[in-house]
């Protein structure tokens, strides 16, 4: 790989840092909301009195809202530009956080679904929008680099949304407050939405993206897309790897008070500082190392350090078995950005397109939890984890077999 490709410059030395930092702070908003559903999940459980498969609806409404909203995300993005689809999931995701103001009063656990949906929606926009815009702020070959790197941020936010939820929560005083964290999330994604209101982002378009076509050459191009192996098998290791990843951190809580025998408080602190601390700097050392090491040689030895992790939470117990969800965090760090540039590599002008359908296989998140609650309400907590043990099997097969010619 060339080691003096320049990160978020085009080739004609035209510098995109300042749309690059922009687009950026957005993938810690949604790290914020995707993490601080692992603490609503126990805390529902605590609170309301239901079952780890009817808790596991939280992940799976946001996850669903992925799969529903995806296409008209993608056509919105494709119709009116990144800009607007930025908007669009920053006004959805603001109203879906105030909506748990009244959702705080009413306690009613169907409410809070749709809030979550409604937010879910939104974060559908941001991700269709930022994940393929940030690949082509710069040269192509440094594509996975800049989107590692951007992820970094979202790492960020992973850290915060378990913290801030387990401090409201969680609290020593008994009281949980679940309004609070979604009011003032609410208002930040509103006044970033003022921000981007008032700014433009440049189209940057892949390669052939504005040359005009006959129908019947775009439609020839559409029947392509799903002859390209590299897509449609990247497409199916996202859905692995968001299946994973929701279902790890669904029930870290739960494995840790259930078999390391710690407080679910203390554990939303290990979630935050320890688990989402190494995913962090997971991303920002991949974007690294993938100046020396192929991206998909990378991503095979991160899913084999991932399948053996759940080996050992399976098998082993208390602390130690505690200690393997440490080396899964590090480990699927880069796993998310790293199939999504693959997968979409060499598309061209299809990479809007593609980036709707891969989008709305993060529908993954949406089963492994459901899955996963209804084996350990049957057998044992740590068995449920036997379903990201197989996604990261999954996720090996396609970085050993990915073809740079496809």
């Amino acid at each position: 790989m060339e080691k003096k490709t320049q990160l978020v410059h085009l080739k004609d030395g035209t510098s995109l840092l300042v749309p690059f930092i922009l687009i950026t702070s957005l993938f810690f908003l949604w790290g914020f909301a995707h993490s601080i559903l692992d603490v609503l999940n126990k805390h529902f459980q605590d609170a309301l009195g239901i079952t780890k498969t009817k808790s596991a609806l939280v992940q799976a409404v946001v996850y669903g809202g992925y799969f529903l909203m995806a296409l008209p995300a993608g056509a919105i993005i494709r119709r009116w530009g990144y800009r607007t689809g930025v908007l669009t999931g920053l006004l959805l995701y603001g109203i879906g956080a105030l909506l748990f103001i009244p959702g705080g009063s009413l306690q009613s656990f169907g409410f809070f679904l749709f809030s979550l949906f409604v937010i879910g929606c939104g974060l559908t926009c941001l991700e269709t929008a930022a994940n393929p815009y940030v690949t082509v702020l710069g040269e192509p070959a440094a594509a996975e680099r800049r989107i590692n790197l951007a992820q970094a941020f979202n790492g960020l936010g992973w850290i915060c949304g378990p913290l801030v939820g387990g401090f409201f929560l969680f609290a020593e005083s008994g009281k949980s407050n679940i309004s609070l964290p979604y009011a003032i999330i609410g208002v930040v994604v509103l006044l970033v939405a003022v921000v981007f209101s008032r700014i433009r982002l440049p189209e940057i378009n892949p390669q052939a993206e504005n040359c005009p076509k006959k129908k019947e050459t775009q439609d020839i191009h559409r029947t392509d897309l799903w002859k390209q192996r590299n897509f449609t098998n990247g497409l199916l290791a996202l859905f692995l790897y968001v299946a994973a990843q929701t279902g790890i951190n669904s029930f870290f809580i739960n494995y840790a008070t259930e078999q390391a025998g710690i407080s679910a408080h203390e554990a939303s602190i290990w979630l935050s500082f320890g688990g989402m601390g190494l995913f962090m700097l997971g991303r920002m050392g991949g974007s690294w190392a993938m100046n020396y090491l192929h991206p998909e040689k990378l991503l095979a030895l991160c899913a084999a350090g991932g399948f053996a992790a759940m080996l050992a939470v399976i098998t082993l117990s208390g602390k130690i078995g505690l200690s393997g969800f440490f080396l899964c965090f590090l480990c699927e760090s880069i796993m998310f950005p790293t199939i999504f540039a693959l997968a979409i590599r060499g598309l061209n002008e299809q990479t809007k397109r593609a980036s709707s359908f891969l989008i709305m296989s993060i529908v993954g998140g949406a089963i492994a939890p459901v899955l996963m609650g209804y084996i350990a309400d049957t057998t044992s907590m740590a068995l449920g984890f036997i379903v990201p043990l197989a996604c990261f099997a999954g996720i090996g097969r396609f970085a050993i077999q990915y073809n740079k010619k496809d």
